[in-house]
């Protein structure tokens, strides 16, 4: 699996300017080819490359470069579902990818020979965190782009990881529950609260807010240093949060199930202040982190259908809005079982993760397809006797 491992680069000032004006030269040449491809109708690579190579190269970039121009140009027209009417254009500072010939990595001491405009730069060093160098040192592969961001020069790499073999008879799931109050719940029990994150957030929303209605110099500056502490507070979280879930399913031998919530922002319908807490949860993120962090550690990822799961009893699966007495309540009109909302949606998920693989295994497994199939004929979701049988490593299923 491929991975980007970011390292920070640590220039001269005369390394800096070089790289400065290397990363807009790029990016001056590839608003010009934009133009000329609008222009022409010339679009993909090939016709890219017959149509403005030598001049590319009579801009002052070299021919690896012209040819990274040429392709970021090709993608950048590849990705729009519709003609555009105006070019696509390119920031000054937008990410540049350089390949093996034109940047050069020395692990050992930490540094990087990179081609500018101004002629190689040798020697230059760079630093990262201690996990990210030695995944660099191991399995990087491909292309790496160069990125400034906040003054800072960064270069992004591509590694190629290898993954462990996947579980194919895991025992069990490890069912999570996504939310804003609590981040992520599982049916182990584990809770990681949101509500000292949630607080950040609104304190930063209320400081943007305050220095756009001041719009003074300072004011902007201040933004801008401030500008991207919240993504990186959450990106931070969100890793934390996932390393704890994958390791509790490896060490228990299951895998993770979890809600296929693609389009919940258009089909949610909630008040104002409710649509901003909502919108600003990066729990997409945390379900990537979560799956990619699954695939190295070989542990299976099942997606099910999150409806209802907040409504549904985990002990006699009656569904009802009515179970929901508050946001923190689950308590079930039918059999009176009483327990953390959050907690009784992760047991269900769970269930339906165990169900979704044994119906995705059934050519490799048919005899527990075809027993958990005879279990639950006739229902829309699986008998809590069918499920226990099948999967006895569920937390609780009870009848």
């Amino acid at each position: 699996m491929k991975l980007v491992v970011r390292v920070k680069l640590l220039p001269t000032p005369e390394q800096a300017a070089a790289l400065d004006s290397t990363l807009r030269a790029c990016n001056e040449a590839a608003n010009w080819l934009s133009g000329r491809a609008l222009t022409c109708g010339r679009r993909s690579r090939a016709a890219l490359q017959a149509l403005a190579y030598e001049d590319l190269k009579a801009r002052g970039l070299s021919a690896q470069p012209a040819l990274h121009v040429l392709r970021k140009v090709a993608d950048a027209y590849g990705a729009l579902r519709v003609t555009p009417k105006e070019p696509v254009a390119f920031r000054p500072e937008a990410a540049q990818p350089f390949d093996d010939r034109c940047l050069s990595w020395q692990s050992d001491a930490r540094t990087v020979s990179i081609w500018t405009t101004s002629g190689r730069l040798k020697g230059m060093a760079f630093t990262g965190r201690a996990e990210h160098l030695e995944m660099l040192a191991a399995y990087r592969k491909g292309e790496s782009d160069l990125l400034r961001r906040d003054g800072q020069w960064y270069l992004l790499a591509t590694c190629e990881v290898s993954e462990a073999p996947l579980d194919a008879a895991p025992g069990g799931f490890l069912g999570v529950d996504l939310g804003i109050v609590n981040i992520a719940t599982t049916s182990a029990g584990a809770r990681y609260s949101g509500r000292r994150l949630n607080r950040r957030r609104e304190a930063d929303r209320r400081l943007r807010a305050k220095l756009q209605r001041r719009g003074t110099k300072s004011a902007r500056r201040r933004a801008r240093r401030h500008a991207g502490k919240e993504a990186r507070r959450a990106r931070d979280v969100n890793h934390k949060i996932s390393k704890c879930i994958v390791a509790e399913a490896q060490r228990t031998g299951r895998g993770i199930a979890l809600e296929d919530l693609t389009g919940i922002r258009d089909r949610v319908r909630l008040r104002k202040p409710q649509r901003v807490r909502l919108h600003s949860w990066s729990f997409r993120q945390l379900g990537t982190f979560i799956a990619y962090k699954a695939r190295r550690a070989g542990v299976p990822v099942a997606y099910v259908d999150p409806s209802y799961t907040s409504r549904e009893c985990s002990r006699c699966h009656h569904i009802d809005r009515r179970n929901r007495p508050s946001q923190a309540v689950f308590a079930c009109r039918a059999c009176g079982f009483v327990e953390h909302a959050d907690l009784n949606s992760s047991h269900n998920i769970a269930a339906r993760g165990w169900w979704t693989w044994v119906r995705g295994a059934e050519s490799q497994a048919p005899a527990l397809a075809l027993t958990a199939e005879r279990a639950g004929r006739g229902r829309t979701s699986p008998k809590p006797s069918a499920i226990r049988a099948a999967n006895p490593g569920t937390d609780r299923i009870p009848e």
